[in-house]
C-alpha cells in the first residue's frame, strides 16, 4: 500500500484563514526552499514556439520549494493530477498545462524558473508543468513542475503573491514548519560566500549538456555579483566554468571556458561591470560537486562559479 504525505501549503491571504493541502507520496522530503519577500517571477503561460516563450511578469513575495520522493512507481501525470484537482477544488483557475515536448522541451525548461540540481531535476523528455491563478486582492499564482529520473520523483511548487500576503508554509507529516517572519535582513548570500569562502556557485545559470548559450534571464546571481563588484572597483573575480563528464577533457575544457565567458560578457554588457574586474577560465570535468553517474549529478556539475581574487 502506498503511503501519502499531506503537504500543507498556505496559498491564502491572512484574512481568509485556512490552508490548502496538497498531497505528495508518503516518503517525500523537501530538498530546498527559497523565500524572497520581494522579487520578480516570470511565469510561463504558454508553450515555447517560434522562438518565443509567453511569460507573465509577477512582482511580490516568491516562495519556491523542491520535493523528492523514491520508490513509488508513479508517472508524472499520476503525481500532478491530484495536485491539479486540489487547486481547482479550492477555486484556482488553471492558466496553462503541458508536458515535456508539448511545452517546448529544453527551450521551455530553460525559460522556466527552476531550483538548481541536485535539489530539483527536470528530465527534458518526462516532465509536466501547470500554472494556476486564484482571484483575490491581490491575486495569487502557483507554478508546479513534476519530473522524475528512474525511481526518483521531483516536484517543484512555486507560489507568488504581493509582499505582505501569506507565506508558503509546509508541515511535512505534521512536523517542521518554516516561518521567517521577523528575521533580520542579512547580507546577500552570494557576496557573503565570496567574502567568507572565497567562491560561490552561480546556481541559476542554465546550460544544457554541450551548450554554451546563456538565456535572456534575468539571473539573480549575476545581478548580485554585479552589485558586489560595482560596489568596489578593486574587487576582482574569476568566472570558472565546469561541465559534466560526457566527452573528452579538451572539448569539455573549451566548453566550460565558453560558458564562463558567456557569464562574463553578460556582466559587462548588461550589468555594467568593468571587464578589468573579471576573467574567465574553464576546468571541464575536473572539479565535480556531485556524482556524474546520475542525471541530477551531471546537471549539478554543469555550472559556473565565481572565485574571489586578490585585489592587489
Amino acid at each position: 500500500m502506498r503511503r501519502w504525505l499531506a503537504l500543507v501549503v498556505t496559498l491564502c491571504l491572512p484574512h481568509s484563514g485556512g490552508a490548502l493541502e496538497l498531497t505528495l507520496p508518503g516518503n517525500a522530503v523537501m530538498s530546498a526552499e527559497v523565500v524572497q519577500e520581494a522579487d520578480t517571477y516570470f511565469l510561463p503561460t504558454g508553450p515555447f514556439e517560434n522562438g518565443t516563450q509567453p511569460r507573465q511578469r509577477l512582482d511580490g513575495r516568491v516562495t519556491q520549494q523542491a520535493w523528492r520522493f523514491t520508490g513509488q512507481g508513479l508517472t508524472t501525470l499520476q503525481v500532478l493530477a491530484p495536485l491539479r484537482a486540489t487547486l481547482e477544488a479550492a477555486g484556482w483557475q488553471v492558466l496553462f498545462e503541458c508536458s515535456d515536448q508539448d511545452c517546448g522541451g529544453f527551450d521551455f525548461r530553460f525559460n522556466t524558473p527552476i531550483l538548481p540540481a541536485p535539489d530539483m531535476f527536470v528530465d527534458l523528455f518526462d516532465f509536466r508543468y501547470l500554472a494556476a491563478r486564484r482571484e483575490g486582492s491581490p491575486p495569487e499564482y502557483a507554478a508546479l513542475v513534476v519530473s522524475r529520473a528512474g525511481e526518483t520523483g521531483y516536484v517543484q511548487i512555486s507560489h507568488i503573491t504581493e509582499a505582505g500576503g501569506a507565506m508558503l508554509q509546509t508541515a511535512p507529516g505534521g512536523s517542521v514548519e518554516k516561518d521567517t517572519k521577523g528575521d533580520a535582513p542579512n547580507a546577500d548570500p552570494l557576496a557573503q560566500a565570496l567574502l567568507e569562502q572565497g567562491h560561490a556557485v552561480l546556481r541559476d545559470l542554465e546550460f544544457a549538456s554541450g551548450e554554451t548559450t546563456l538565456g535572456p534571464g534575468p539571473y539573480a546571481s549575476l545581478l548580485a555579483l554585479a552589485e558586489f563588484l560595482n560596489a568596489d572597483p578593486a574587487r576582482r573575480v574569476a568566472l570558472v566554468g565546469h561541465t559534466d563528464s560526457v566527452g573528452a577533457l579538451d572539448a569539455n575544457s573549451a566548453l566550460s571556458r565558453a560558458r564562463a565567458r558567456a557569464a562574463l560578457e553578460r556582466l559587462v554588457t548588461v550589468h555594467g561591470v568593468a571587464s578589468a574586474q573579471l576573467e574567465a577560465e574553464g576546468l571541464g570535468y575536473l572539479a565535480p560537486i556531485a556524482s556524474n553517474r546520475t542525471p541530477a549529478g551531471r546537471e549539478a556539475n554543469r555550472r559556473v562559479e565565481a572565485v574571489l581574487l586578490d585585489s592587489q
